[in-house]
């Protein structure tokens, strides 16, 4: 069988859920979230859903254990934008060019940028809760030099509710409940997070100033 894009993340899938049988499961767990955040291409929730349900009354542990890779590999991510991005004389770094050619377009990078520059908040709690690429939203808020702690707690409030969603349903449901987040889970964060982001700047306009 040849070596084609799809089957490199079907393997590449099937090693991470090859984990939940494994005594480290919850090391992979934390591991893989730390690094999905900065550079690995698939999402924790993978072996999250595993381990959960191997173990569901420990489903809220492996989801603290998620959070806090992610959080971990988050601050990783704003700091290779931060300091490892260009060199002294302000031209790309190796790092840059090796994301640029490999993972996400200049383009990217400038258009997450623009809209920094307009959602700030919004936007990290955007890539946190959705099916976007969480990464290239960690590396282009130290890139840009977005606030800090406002990228932290954006951070830790969609990436907890993301994975605590996950291990709650499971929690309650069982098995049961694998078709429908593998299936819908996805759909409906986008969904909510529109509409959350949707009535926030309805607010705004509202009781503000009258203007957005």
């Amino acid at each position: 069988m040849p070596l084609t894009f799809k089957n490199m993340v079907k393997r590449l899938y099937n090693w991470i859920l090859s984990w939940s049988e494994s005594r480290w499961g919850w090391l992979a767990l934390f591991t893989i979230a730390l690094f999905e955040a900065s550079w690995f291409p698939l999402p924790p929730d993978i072996l999250l859903i595993a381990l959960c349900l191997g173990a569901t009354k420990k489903s809220f542990r492996f989801a603290t254990l998620c959070l806090a890779g992610s959080i971990l590999g988050a601050a990783l991510g704003y700091g290779i934008g931060y300091f490892l991005w260009t060199t002294p004389s302000g031209e790309a770094s190796a790092i840059a060019n090796f994301f640029y050619d490999h993972i996400f377009s200049v383009e990217s990078f400038n258009n997450v940028g623009a809209l920094y520059d307009r959602f700030n908040f919004w936007i990290v709690f955007t890539a946190g809760f959705t099916p976007l690429p969480f990464k290239l939203f960690t590396i282009a808020g130290g890139m840009f030099h977005i606030n800090f702690p406002m990228f932290i707690i954006a951070s830790v409030v969609s990436r907890g509710l993301r994975f605590f969603l996950i291990a709650g349903l499971i929690w309650k449901f069982g098995a049961p409940i694998k078709g429908f987040i593998d299936k819908y889970f996805n759909l409906l964060a986008t969904l909510f997070t529109i509409l959350l982001i949707g009535f926030t700047l309805l607010a705004f306009w509202l009781f503000g100033n009258g203007e957005m």
